[in-house]
């Protein structure tokens, strides 16, 4: 087998583990309130349930750090995936609240590991192929995300138990995902790097820039997840029915900009796609806060979907090309704040909404996004782009192995 055929075959299976995972957290958290029905889990207990995950996640991603020096990140991940499968699985089978704390602290704890696991194969073997495709990546967990959703909606709409509402994409999924392992690559096997061996000295204070990135972004991005609906019926008058679309318009436009968003690195640079990317998003806060109706809202939920997409994936490459010794401690370190992001999003606003107003409340998450703007430089030097020499002389016929590994 060719150099580059190996490579080709590592991104398209590392691609689709970042498909399965995208549908497997949709499946979970589209069907939160069958969740809480089926085990009894009350209004002041849920929220307690929901923050487990998250927060277990977090310690997961911290021990997979040490844990990928021992067996790498690409073992890591071929038995993580799985155990998030079966723990969604696990969710849909008990019975009793104690349970579905078992099957949603299992979730946490292998989700974390997972994503920390994929994220790091994603950027070394973006260092290999030396150019940008980490937003491809993502693109495909966002495609994953838009089934997932329209699954579990078929499966509300059928009145299906959860159970059988998840049996078929585990099965369906596992086993693929499980075969599709044999061929992760990590970039590092073909010399681009040294092994990790941490940050080193100060190495931290160089990456909090990304990781208050990492945060903000995700406090934007459980903003719509979470506040989308409610803020289009209950402020803007919309239907039930129309309240339900902005989080898919969000989801599609995701898909959308991801899936063109490596082409604009490769062009324009890393940061300048950032750039674009954080004003897009703010002026999509600034549309919904200041929206007269539903559909100037539905704009505004759109432009979101199609600013917040680049943040995330470009954080976690500038995290790589930052600390080319010592990428997987660094992405494993950033993973934490996708969390960190998630658990302050929702009550932040919610909190904000409460005591003032949810016009209001969408200017926090608006200037949150903003503090990305100050922190560019950390994406990279102004023409920062992986390979765009390579490509200019050589178009895409060659993968150039090991260039643009500190292509900042």
């Amino acid at each position: 087998m060719t150099e580059d055929v190996r490579l080709r075959r590592g991104r398209g299976s590392l691609g689709f583990s970042f498909f399965v995972q995208g549908v497997t957290f949709a499946l979970l958290v589209t069907r939160i309130p069958a969740i809480q029905d089926r085990y009894g889990i009350s209004d002041g207990l849920l929220p307690a349930f929901l923050a487990a995950v998250p927060i277990l996640a977090g310690v997961s991603s911290v021990a997979t750090e040490h844990l990928v020096k021992r067996v790498g990140p690409a073992t890591v991940l071929r038995w993580a995936q799985p155990l998030v499968l079966l723990a969604l699985l696990g969710v849909g089978a008990g019975t009793q609240m104690w349970h579905a704390a078992v099957a949603l602290g299992a979730f946490g704890l292998s989700v974390g590991a997972l994503d920390a696991s994929m994220n790091m194969l994603g950027v070394s073997l973006q260092r290999a192929y030396g150019r940008s495709i980490m937003l491809g990546f993502h693109a495909a967990y966002s495609l994953g995300g838009i089934l997932g959703a329209s699954a579990a909606w078929a499966g509300a709409h059928w009145h299906l138990s959860l159970f059988t509402s998840y049996l078929p994409a585990v099965v369906v999924l596992l086993p693929l995902a499980f075969h599709g392992s044999r061929f992760y690559v990590d970039g590092k096997d073909e010399g681009a790097e040294v092994p990790d061996k941490g940050l080193g000295a100060g190495g931290f204070r160089l990456l909090l820039p990304l990781c208050l990135v990492m945060a903000c972004a995700y406090i934007g991005d459980s903003t719509v997840s979470n506040w989308s609906a409610k803020y289009l019926q209950d402020v803007l008058g919309s239907s039930e029915q129309l309240a339900t679309v902005p989080y898919n318009v969000y989801m599609v436009t995701t898909l959308i900009g991801r899936a063109v968003g490596d082409l604009g690195v490769r062009r324009f640079g890393a940061v300048a796609v950032v750039r674009i990317g954080t004003v897009v998003a703010a002026g999509g806060f600034a549309v919904v806060a200041a929206a007269p109706g539903a559909w100037t809202g539905m704009l505004g939920f759109t432009l979101l979907g199609i600013g917040l997409c680049v943040i995330v994936p470009q954080t976690f490459a500038a995290a790589g090309r930052l600390f080319p010794g010592a990428s997987d401690t660094a992405i494993a370190r950033l993973n934490i704040f996708n969390y960190v992001g998630f658990l302050i999003g929702s009550p932040l606003v919610g909190g904000i909404g409460d005591a003032w107003s949810y016009r209001g409340a969408m200017l926090v998450p608006m200037a949150l996004v903003l503090v990305t703007l100050f922190h560019a430089r950390s994406f990279g030097a102004e023409g920062a782009r992986y390979g765009v020499g390579h490509e200019r002389r050589a178009g895409d016929r060659a993968v150039d192995v090991g260039r643009g590994g500190n292509g900042v």
